[in-house]
């Protein structure tokens, strides 16, 4: 909540409410807890090649908006899923611009995050060519969270100003899921205490730069409802040859498997059901893959939470991910429901529709009504940042 028992962002909460029909007064404050690291992203596209050493290379086009964890953060929010986000900011001009445009922006709860005096934001430049991306960052871990410190202020400018971890709580907030990115060889103790409290997991996973790929040594996957890795990384992980029989081996150790096939969509087995389903990824003209994964992983968790189908959960995931890489950044290219009704009316228009593929997406009539208008303009990332406070 933010002050006066008013909601941080409530002039920008989306106009479709996916959970509508399962909330109850019991129910969790968050739909989504999420933690890690928010970065100030700078992407450069319109390149027609990768740099070459010892020349200056010139970008048709630039972006900046809030990265990391903020990407599938602002996914989330603009999929109207209650949002809340544990992170470190810095106290320097990046660290507020990116503060704000989450917090005011995007009506993304802030409450578990700080500011860290002294410590500067972490910064990513991403470079967007042929189809790809090249990103160099730089950035130093926040000082450890400080236990037993004074409770939060009410003024907002008080509470930016709190010693580093001044009132973090103990344990997350209650809710429905939480996102939790694996790290070989690492235990996070909050991932056991929330998934004590009820939590569904969903695990992420990036490159194991060990070369173990020992499924064992994510001891967090045991809590895990569903793990979405990357078609090489499963095939790594579970020793096969093909991404779907990696699929398959992976729902040994969790419920819910989703591997991603880059241009050729996604495959997904639940154990306990016994579907199974692919769905072919949207072609479009991509400007800038940047936080298309996580765009994918806060599409299939609103699926997820929402108790649909595995064939609609993975078209709804690919779909929000095409319609991200079409606007620049991470956070900020996330779609919202406007967007998706927009693309989902436009398609259906369109002459020469393959049928089968239009009855894919027909689940969408039921959530996007037709009448249903952009309820604030999506913030989108910009070629520069204001060194002032936004309202």
């Amino acid at each position: 909540m933010g002050h006066a028992g008013v909601p941080a962002g409530a002039h920008c909460q989306p106009q479709t409410d996916p959970l509508a029909a399962l909330r109850t007064p019991g129910d969790p404050p968050w739909d989504v807890y999420l933690t890690g690291t928010v970065f100030l992203d700078i992407i450069f596209t319109g390149l027609d090649s990768a740099p070459v050493r010892g020349t200056e290379s010139w970008a048709r086009g630039m972006g900046s908006s809030p990265g990391g964890v903020a990407n599938m953060a602002t996914a989330l929010a603009r999929l109207g899923l209650r949002t809340s986000l544990a992170a470190a900011f810095g106290d320097d001009h990046y660290g507020e611009y990116c503060w704000d445009a989450l917090e005011q922006g995007e009506a993304i709860d802030l409450s578990p995050s700080r500011t860290v005096p002294g410590w500067h934001s972490p910064v990513t430049v991403s470079m967007a060519y042929e189809g790809e991306r090249t990103m160099i960052s730089h950035g130093h871990e926040p000082p450890p969270e400080q236990p037993e410190q004074p409770s939060r202020p009410s003024d907002p400018t008080a509470r930016k100003r709190l010693p580093p971890g001044a009132d973090l709580p103990p344990c997350p907030p209650r809710a429905r899921a939480a996102v939790a990115s694996l790290t070989p060889g690492r235990s996070d103790a909050w991932i056991a205490r929330a998934a004590a409290q009820g939590t569904r997991f969903f695990g992420d996973v990036g490159w194991d730069d060990t070369g173990a790929w020992d499924l064992t040594a994510l001891p967090d996957l045991r809590y895990c409802e569903a793990f979405l890795p990357n078609a090489e990384e499963a095939m790594r992980y579970t020793g096969t040859h093909s991404p779907r029989a990696a699929a398959h081996a992976l729902t040994e150790h969790v419920p819910v498997a989703v591997v991603t096939l880059g241009a050729d969509g996604a495959y997904a087995v639940d154990r306990r059901t016994g579907e199974s389903a692919e769905v072919p990824a949207i072609a479009v003209e991509a400007l800038d893959p940047t936080g298309a994964g996580d765009v994918f992983v806060a599409g299939f968790v609103t699926g997820s939470l929402a108790g649909w189908p595995l064939a609609d959960r993975l078209a709804f995931a690919g779909l929000t991910a095409a319609l991200s890489v079409q606007e620049f950044g991470g956070s900020l290219s996330a779609p919202g429901w406007s967007e998706i009704a927009a693309w989902w009316r436009e398609v259906q228009s369109l002459q020469g529709q393959d049928p089968a593929a239009l009855r894919r997406y027909a689940f969408l009539a039921d959530l996007v009504p037709d009448d249903l208008i952009r309820p604030w303009p999506l913030r989108r990332a910009v070629p520069t940042i204001g060194f002032g406070r936004s309202a």
